[in-house]
């Protein structure tokens, strides 16, 4: 059983030594064969490219994590060392101008951190205590860093 698959298009000397692929036509035509493999390696390719593009999609979270998380631990100090009293919240950071706004976490899409309150103080100056990092609310874990992302 021979299928013939019609594309139009310009007319193919003939092959030698073949048998004759074309209808009565005279126009030759792909073999069912011809492009369920022109298929099977075009599924092949856009299958590895999903693979690269969803590696590059994570690297692309875990770097904007990463500076996210370096920018709200300077604000954070430099709110500190200049009202000589840590943030008790990081909307403490945004009425004071030192952020513009509190960054969505790349992974979880929300504007929810976790943070750490520490005893000690960065100068002498500093009067009390209060929020001194940090981290992502994310339960996941990197595969490219092999830690947790709550522990960056």
């Amino acid at each position: 059983m021979n299928f013939m698959v019609h594309i139009p298009g310009p007319n193919r000397a003939p092959r030698a030594g073949l048998a004759p692929r074309a209808a009565a036509s005279g126009d030759g035509g792909f073999t069912l064969l011809e492009i369920m493999v022109v298929l099977a390696i075009f599924v092949i390719l856009m299958t590895l490219a999903a693979g690269s593009y969803q590696r590059s999609v994570l690297h692309a979270k875990e770097a904007a994590l990463h500076q996210d998380l370096a920018e709200m631990r300077k604000a954070i100090d430099d709110y500190t060392m200049d009202k000589e009293a840590a943030p008790n919240t990081l909307d403490d950071l945004v009425q004071a101008q030192y952020l513009h706004e509190i960054p969505k976490d790349p992974l979880t899409g929300k504007r929810e951190w976790n943070t750490d309150t520490c005893d000690e103080l960065l100068s002498p100056d500093q009067t009390s205590t209060g929020i001194c990092n940090v981290h992502s609310e994310s339960d996941g874990a990197s595969p490219l860093e092999n830690s947790a992302y709550s522990s960056w």
